[in-house]
């Protein structure tokens, strides 16, 4: 019986358990290649990645198979060693999201084709996999995950019962109501995947070295670096950190504090079980979402994997305080079994074989988590020409698409679509150790909840980013996260429900949102806009920059734009307003989720192209305070002595005066697209700023209002969002911006790769505010 049987094993050591299974060792014939094969060394190198796991690897296939030349992957002991030669191996063309099917596609495809292009068998096996449902809520989200399929290439369907039985005979049917159904998922053999890339990148030109751990890296004054290793030094125009658990240590080489946490994850494998070995074809990968497991054909046996509670799952953390053991590698810890026993007695429930079944291998390894699970792939700001793919959860999966995705960028100059959900920018220097392990522990232990849109975690919240508002909101609305920051989404009355109440259905929010749409729309209201992405930009090339940088014109000083960034194949990158304050001085702003990413880019082209310029992150240091509706004019008017009139306060100009006797930089903008200011102060100002503006519209009946009827004012009046109407998947004509791109300016070197494909343009009005 599978759980006497555990209770023997808890006293074994791991390492001299029979049967090994297929994602948890070196399989016989496929032996790593001698190290005389890669006794070449390298004085120079076009790209030096480090880090020998299924990601690295197929980095440097990707890479070398586009052609780059001089391609050099530097692993400390052996490939495969650290996450990759123990993972479970799972395959699948599910994501949540939107934008990562893209690259689960892209390793599936890449995986179905490896073993012809290089002759190593890979092991893959594709029976398709099965998402049970077994409560009504879990069925609206595969309801819900089906109006966004059609995204995609890649087949998903809801199954009834009966074919679910029919596909999984061995499942217990009691509560099952539904299953998702992926053809095409499956499993593969991590170590057998990472050798067949390995040949191929060799095969393409790559040098693949090791043991060659990297003992220093140092940047150079022209963006090159200079790599050590125990073997030599070697000149890089670039580096990739791929290196998984020993990523922080690469990051720590040249000051960065990368936020990823080891965690262990355990698996199990059963010797042969007489009903799997009756089957005439392979079961499909089951994922019971309420038990929070999977459980995958394992040869004539079942391989059973859960993902334990927040409460109950282990963090490494002493590798994060002390560091990874010097020689760990191809090491395991020891079982723990009762960590994971409640998910065994779920499973033996839904699936009665495994009862009677009798464990042949637990494996309890290290996987690297994020904060929020994803892992962070691209360029870093900050450090010139160095890149990343680390923290992958779910790296076999991830690998083939990560290294193709990467390899384009490189290769191209820009990202081939948007997936800033894993732009390594997202996180900041808010993200502490301690925000990062309770974010870990929250994200494993809720890796099979239900996926609601809107959705809110609250681990390791607040972080040290709040705004100036932050104890005098609080208790009056709903917070959301945004980039370290909470700002509010909704506020309640008394009386109304304040719980966080996720749906896909309308639920508490609904109407309190209606509320404040129509505070804006009737009256006046005050919004938090605190998390927005601050630069101040100055020096003598600064309008020569910014000209260089933007579609649109440079505003006159004094005013303001809105202006967007766009890739050399004219794909929208960024939109940001821009306020010429100043002769020669500019305040460039961009949404919460950006601030990183769109200073990365801009810090880039500078360098790049030798402007004399001086870009100060300014974002921690101003509030921001939006005012808007009908009477906001005449609310802000009673606390200053500068005329707001229209025909002195133009719609898109910037000014700077006081407010009750509060310094400010007054932009005549707003979001919603009705009369408002945007009220950019010191962030200790916020909450007297607030509470001038409060006192002086109780006449008006001010109130305040979030970000979700924000959204809903701003839809209303077309007003378009990066990141959703727009994006690196857009150019500005798709995306209805051609108002704001002026192709006759010189400095638009893009716009000579930019194609028409449909041969029209859509024309959208562009509303001005109101008043």
């Amino acid at each position: 019986m599978l759980r006497s049987r555990a209770q023997r094993l808890r006293a074994l050591p791991l390492r001299g358990l029979p049967g090994r299974p297929r994602s948890a060792g070196r399989r016989q014939g496929e032996e790593n290649p001698p190290l005389s094969a890669e006794t070449r060394w390298k004085d120079r190198a076009e790209t030096v990645i480090i880090g020998g796991g299924c990601v690295g690897v197929s980095l440097a296939y990707h890479l070398a198979k586009a052609g780059m030349k001089d391609v050099v992957l530097l692993e400390k002991s052996e490939l495969t060693a650290g996450s990759t030669w123990h993972a479970a191996g799972l395959t699948t063309y599910f994501h949540p999201g939107i934008n990562l099917k893209k690259i689960h596609y892209d390793s599936i495809k890449l995986y179905e084709k490896l073993e012809e292009e290089t002759g190593q068998v890979v092991g893959f096996h594709q029976p398709g996999s099965i998402r049970i449902a077994t409560t009504p809520v879990r069925v609206d989200e595969f309801k819900y995950q089906m109006t966004r399929t059609g995204w995609h290439a890649t087949e998903q369907y809801i199954i009834e019962p009966e074919k679910i039985q029919e596909m999984f005979p061995l499942l217990n049917m009691n509560k099952v109501l539904a299953g998702l159904y992926n053809p095409g998922d499956g499993h593969i053999d991590p170590y057998s995947l990472t050798m067949a890339l390995a040949a191929g990148a060799r095969k393409y030109g790559a040098l693949l070295k090791y043991p060659a751990p990297v003992t220093s890296l140092k940047p150079r004054s022209d963006g090159t670096w200079d790599v050590e290793t125990p073997q030599g030094s070697m000149r890089a125009n670039r580096i990739v950190n791929a290196a998984g658990f020993w990523a922080r240590e690469v990051g720590k080489m040249i000051g960065l504090e990368h936020p990823l946490i080891p965690v262990q994850h355990q698996y199990l494998v059963t010797s042969t079980i007489p009903e799997v070995k009756a089957l005439k074809r392979e079961l499909p990968v089951l994922r019971d979402l309420e038990g929070s497991y999977y459980l995958r054909q394992e040869r004539d046996g079942l391989l059973f994997g859960p993902y334990e509670s927040q409460e109950k799952m282990k963090v490494q953390d002493s590798w994060v305080t002390s560091g990874v053991p010097p020689g760990f590698g191809k090491e395991l810890f020891q079982s723990d079994l009762d960590r994971i026993m409640e998910h065994v007695e779920v499973a033996m429930e839904m699936v009665p074989v495994l009862k009677k079944a009798d464990i042949i291998n637990i494996v309890n390894g290290p996987i690297t988590y994020s904060p929020d699970i994803l892992p962070m792939v691209g360029p870093h700001q900050g450090v010139r020409n160095y890149w990343v793919a680390i923290g992958f959860g779910y790296g076999i999966i991830h690998a083939g698409g990560v290294g193709k995705y990467l390899s384009d960028w490189i290769v191209h100059g820009e990202p081939p679509f948007d997936l800033i959900e894993l732009d390594p920018n997202r996180y900041g220097k808010w993200t502490t150790t301690e925000y990062t392990e309770a974010k870990a522990r929250e994200s494993y232990g809720f890796n099979n909840i239900v996926g609601y849109p809107k959705e809110e975690r609250f681990a390791g919240r607040p972080t040290q980013r709040v705004s100036g508002l932050y104890k005098t909101l609080e208790s009056k609305c709903s917070m959301g996260f945004h980039a370290g920051w909470e700002q509010p989404h909704w506020f309640y009355k008394p009386g109304q429900d304040t719980r966080y109440r996720p749906s896909f259905r309308r639920t508490n929010w609904f109407e309190p949102v209606g509320s404040e749409y129509k505070q804006v729309m009737q009256r006046v209201g005050v919004i938090d806009l605190s998390p927005f992405g601050k630069f101040n930009i100055q020096g003598q090339d600064s309008i020569r920059l910014l000209d260089h940088l933007f579609a649109n014109v440079i505003p006159k000083v004094g005013f303001t734009n809105i202006s967007h960034m766009l890739t050399p194949k004219g794909r929208v990158y960024a939109e940001l307003t821009v306020s010429h304050r100043s002769p020669g001085e500019f305040l460039l702003v961009t949404g919460s989720g950006s601030e990183l990413h769109d200073l990365r880019w801009i810090e880039e082209v500078a360098v790049k192209g030798g402007y004399d310029i001086e870009i100060r992150n300014i974002t921690d240091e101003l509030g921001v305070l939006g005012v808007a509706g009908p009477h906001a004019r005449k609310v802000l008017q009673k606390l200053t002595s500068e005329d707001l009139s229209d025909d002195v306060f133009k719609f898109l100009q910037t000014k700077s005066l006081k407010v009750s006797n509060i310094p400010v930089t007054a932009i005549r903008i707003s979001y919603t697209g009705e009369l408002g200011w945007e009220l950019y102060h010191r962030r200790e100002d916020s909450a007297a700023l607030y509470d001038v503006i409060m006192n002086a519209g109780q006449e008006e009946g001010i109130d305040n209002f979030g970000t979700y009827a924000m959204n809903a004012l701003r839809l209303e009046k077309a007003f378009r969002a990066w990141g959703s109407e727009m994006n690196c998947d857009t150019n500005p004509w798709e995306a209805g911006l051609e108002y704001f791109v002026k192709l006759n300016k010189d400095q638009n070197s893009c716009f000579a790769h930019f194609k028409m494909e449909n041969g029209w343009v859509r024309r959208w009005a562009i509303r001005p505010q109101l008043g």
